[in-house]
C-alpha cells in the first residue's frame, strides 16, 4: 500500500484551544470521508493521540474548516468540528469561539480575504449555527502580525488582540422561555447566547465551585447528577437526546474570588474545562444579566458598563454583553482573544487500512443546525 497522501494544514492556537485549520477544498467534500480522514490526522481514537496532531484532550482535538462564503454578509465560512479523543467520532453540533479567533488571520494568510494596511476585519459565517461574527486584528503593512501586548488567561505570554464581535442572534436567548427552570430537582437557567448552556448554582450540587477540574471530575456523585441534569435540560431546550453530543454545556456558578463577576466550572460535557469557551462565557455573561436567573445572589455584577469578568480555573475571560432584559435579547456581545500560527505545512495522516470509521450518532455531523 502506498503512503497516505499529505494534506496542507495550519496548526494554530486560537484562544485557549488548539486545532488544525484546513481550507475546505483540501478535504473530501463528502462528510463521512472527511471525518474519517480527520480522525487519522488527529490520531483518534487513542487517549494520547500519539499518532496524530491531537494533544489528548478535547481542547486540543479540534478542527476548523474554512472557505470563501456565498453569503453576502460574510467573507468566509467556518465549520468547526470536534474530533473525539478516544472514540471514532466527529461532530459539528457546536461552535468553538476559541478557534474562531484564528479564522480571520488564517483566511488572510491563505488569500481568502485581502489584508488592510493597518488592521483587517473579517466577516465570518459560522456554519454550525448559521450565525455571524466579525474578527478584527492588526495587519501592519498588509501582513498578519501575531505579536502584541494582549494577554488572555490560560495562555502564556502576550500576542496581538483579536476582537471578536457577535451581532444579535436570531434564536431565543432563553430556549425554554423561562428565566428559571427546575430540572432533575435543581433550579437552573438555560441560556443560549451563541452556545447552549445550563447555569447551575454550585452549592445546589453540594460543591463549592472553586475546586480544581481534576477534583470535580473525580466526584462520582457529582458526575451522576450532572448527567441527569444535562439529559433533562437538553430535551427542555429543544436539543432532543443529548447523549453522546457536546451540547448543552453545564456551568457551575459560585461567588467570585479574584475580582470578577462570578466563578465558573464548565463541563464539556463530562470533562471539566480548564478555562471556559468563548461562546460559553458569552452565554454565562448574558445569563447573569437576566433578572430572576440563578446567578442572582451569587454573581457580583459591575455597577456600570457592559463588561462582565467571568472567572474560570486558570484565570478569567472578559465579555462585553448588553442585554435588553424586557424582551429578552442580547444587543451586543464582544470578546478579546488572541491567536498564533504554530506551523503551516503538510500533515500526513496514518494509513486508512484498519482505521476506525466515524460513529454515526443521531445529531452528529449531519445535524449542524442543532447548536
Amino acid at each position: 500500500m502506498s503512503a497516505p497522501e499529505g494534506v496542507r494544514c495550519t496548526l494554530m492556537r486560537g484562544g485557549t484551544s488548539k486545532g488544525a485549520y484546513f481550507l475546505a477544498g483540501d478535504l473530501p467534500a463528502e462528510p463521512a470521508a472527511r471525518d474519517a480522514l480527520l480522525l487519522r490526522v488527529m490520531g483518534s481514537p487513542d487517549p494520547r493521540q500519539i499518532d496524530g496532531l491531537g494533544g489528548g484532550h478535547p481542547l486540543t482535538s479540534k478542527v476548523a474548516v474554512v472557505s470563501g462564503s456565498a453569503d453576502p454578509d460574510a467573507d468566509v465560512d467556518y465549520l468547526f468540528l470536534q474530533v473525539a479523543v478516544d472514540a471514532p467520532e466527529v461532530t459539528d453540533r457546536q461552535n468553538c469561539g476559541n478557534l474562531l479567533a484564528g479564522v480571520g488571520p488564517f483566511a488572510v494568510e491563505r488569500g481568502l480575504v485581502p489584508a488592510g494596511d493597518t488592521e483587517t476585519s473579517v466577516r465570518i459565517r459560522m456554519l454550525n449555527t448559521g450565525e455571524l461574527a466579525v474578527a478584527t486584528f492588526p495587519t501592519p503593512g498588509g501582513r498578519v502580525d501575531p505579536t502584541g501586548t494582549a494577554a488572555i488567561s490560560g495562555v502564556p505570554g502576550t500576542a496581538a488582540a483579536v476582537v471578536v464581535e457577535f451581532p444579535q442572534g436570531t434564536g431565543p436567548l432563553l430556549p425554554t422561555g423561562n428565566v428559571r427552570d427546575t430540572v432533575a430537582g435543581t433550579e437552573v437557567t438555560c441560556v443560549d447566547n451563541g452556545m447552549p448552556v445550563v447555569l447551575i448554582p454550585a452549592a445546589a450540587l453540594g460543591v463549592g465551585g472553586h475546586e480544581t477540574p481534576a477534583e470535580l471530575e473525580g466526584d462520582a456523585v457529582l458526575a451522576g447528577r450532572l448527567r441527569e441534569i444535562r439529559s433533562a435540560a437538553g430535551r427542555l431546550m429543544g436539543l432532543g437526546d443529548v447523549e453522546g453530543t457536546t451540547v448543552p454545556k453545564l456551568t457551575l456558578l459560585a461567588p467570585p474570588r479574584d475580582g470578577g463577576a462570578v466563578a465558573t466550572r464548565t463541563f464539556i460535557p463530562v470533562r471539566c474545562h480548564t478555562s471556559i469557551g468563548v461562546l460559553g462565557a458569552a452565554s454565562v455573561a448574558a445569563g447573569l444579566r437576566l433578572p430572576g436567573g440563578v446567578g442572582e445572589g451569587i454573581a457580583r455584577l459591575p455597577g456600570s458598563g457592559d463588561r462582565v469578568r467571568v472567572e474560570h480555573p486558570t484565570g478569567f475571560l472578559e465579555v462585553d454583553v448588553r442585554v435588553d432584559p424586557g424582551l429578552p435579547v442580547v444587543r451586543r456581545t464582544a470578546v478579546v482573544r488572541t491567536a498564533r500560527k504554530i506551523f503551516d505545512g503538510t500533515v500526513y495522516p496514518r494509513s486508512a487500512r484498519a482505521a476506525p470509521t466515524p460513529a454515526q450518532r443521531p445529531g452528529g455531523h449531519h445535524d449542524s443546525a442543532a447548536s
